[in-house]
């Protein structure tokens, strides 16, 4: 009887635990990034009455007869699975999705969290706010270059950093040169007629059309003979490609460059000196004169040349080299664009974002992008044996295995979707349908004490 009892108030008092652990997370049902528990039962040790016996002769065997001493808890257990995802149209809001953390320390400790409302504060450290905690990472290097593999510190992007100017150093033309682009060219006609009056000498005349064709007429007298010719020279074909280089400084510089058809599938590339084709005034291009061949088929063959150099006022002297490799020369329209190019200007940090990947992106004034750092993510063998810290956080313990750092979607690391934030993984439903099953067990624990109370109770009362 006495048993009955202690298996009551053991029920009792297990029951009360799963109540707790299901208020907790029904009051956790929108804190971001939490993860519900569950409490799982186990009956304690029988007191055996009677051993079990086995089959002798014509009786058969008999059980043993046990009887249960009540029960108790088995374990309090982690559900790390994905909760919905929540969009919040800010660009430093980070969820997850898979496995894996984000580490947050402040110098010497790091922690594991899954929610990821995360700001910059006003030092531009990356941080959870009203914690002081630091989001960890790589930074980049002054390139733009991120080492995965190194060391993870905490995120600072400083406000008000800038990108140092860079001087142009080569620069890439494409598009096409049309194959019926035209040399220049010059035809000669002679004109002899009689003449009983000749001048005293020869005289010549240059007329330039519109087009470019230099007409030189030169007439001569000899004895009785005039004598005209007539020499016609029709231009080239010629494609500007006007590009825009940047100096040590930043400052930028307009170089026209010229190619001109010089025979069949070659063509010539200057960078342009006189007008209409005259670079910025203030220095002279020495070099950058290149002669380009191209296949029969219209393909890029060879080139050869020396690349371009000038001193811009008050910067370093710059020798910029071009490429030809992706132009072609087929028919139809000409066309040259530079579609790259080193060197740009100054330029101070305007915004940032953060893609998928984590990486985490600067948009400067100068209208270039550079990759500022990257956000790791950490993975445990055991995540269901983290230590809960409080505050959405969790600390590596002895059965959670060691912490394995990688980045997004790499690694068995799940994948980050910027711009929202992982809600609570608990179920209302259930955990209102595990609220009324174990309030019955509750109840039903109380009878037994109530009842067991009673028969005490009772037998007491027979000794009177």
């Amino acid at each position: 009887m006495m048993r009955s009892l202690f298996s009551g108030v053991s029920g009792l008092k297990n029951h009360q635990t799963r109540m707790d652990v299901i208020g907790n997370n029904i009051a956790n049902v929108n804190t971001t990034g939490f993860k519900g528990s569950r409490v799982t039962f186990q009956d304690i040790l029988s007191q055996n009455i009677a051993g079990a016996a086995s089959a002798q002769g014509n009786k058969g065997g008999t059980n043993p007869k046990q009887i249960g001493l009540g029960m108790g808890m088995a374990s309090v257990d982690t559900n790390f699975g994905d909760g919905s995802l929540q969009s919040t149209g800010k660009n430093t809001d980070l969820a997850l999705s898979g496995n894996g953390f984000f580490i947050l320390g402040d110098g010497a400790n790091k922690i594991y969290t899954r929610s990821g409302a995360f700001e910059f504060d006003s030092d531009g450290n990356y941080t959870v706010p009203g914690s002081g905690l630091l989001v960890q990472g790589w930074m980049a290097d002054a390139s733009g270059k991120i080492n995965a593999g190194g060391d993870v510190t905490g995120i600072t992007i400083p406000k008000g950093q800038t990108m140092a100017a860079q001087a142009t150093q080569s620069i890439g033309y494409t598009k096409n040169l049309s194959a019926e682009g035209k040399a220049s060219q010059t035809t000669t006609t002679t004109d002899t007629v009689a003449d009983t009056t000749p001048a005293s000498g020869p005289t010549s005349t240059t007329n330039t059309l519109t087009d470019g064709t230099v007409i030189v007429t030169t007439i001569e007298y000899t004895g009785t003979q005039k004598i005209t010719k007539t020499e016609t020279t029709t231009p080239p074909t010629k494609v500007i490609a006007p590009v825009t280089v940047y100096d040590s400084e930043g400052v930028e510089h307009k170089i026209t460059g010229v190619f001109t058809k010089t025979g069949d599938n070659k063509w010539q590339y200057t960078p342009g000196s006189t007008a209409p084709y005259q670079t910025d005034t203030g220095f002279a291009i020495t070099g950058g004169v290149y002669d380009i061949e191209f296949n029969t088929d219209g393909t890029f063959k060879s080139v050869s040349g020396t690349p371009m150099t000038f001193q811009p006022t008050q910067a370093n002297a710059m020798t910029v080299t071009p490429d030809f490799s992706k132009m072609t020369q087929y028919s139809g329209e000409s066309t040259a664009t530079v579609t790259s190019r080193d060197g740009y200007p100054a330029g101070d940090l305007e915004s940032v974002s953060i893609d998928s990947s984590g990486v985490i992106t600067g948009k400067f004034s100068n209208g270039l992008t550079k990759s500022l750092a990257q956000v790791a993510i950490a993975t445990f063998n055991n995540p269901a044996g983290l230590t809960k810290l409080g505050s959405n956080t969790f600390s590596e313990s002895n059965n959670s295995g060691v912490v394995q750092i990688s980045t997004s979607g790499n690694g068995g690391a799940g994948t980050i979707t910027p711009s929202n934030l992982e809600m609570s993984n608990v179920d209302l439903s259930e955990e209102f349908s595990n609220m009324i099953i174990t309030q019955r067990g509750f109840q039903a624990n109380s009878k037994i004490i109530t009842v067991s109370d009673e028969m005490l109770e009772t037998l007491a009362n027979l000794k009177r």
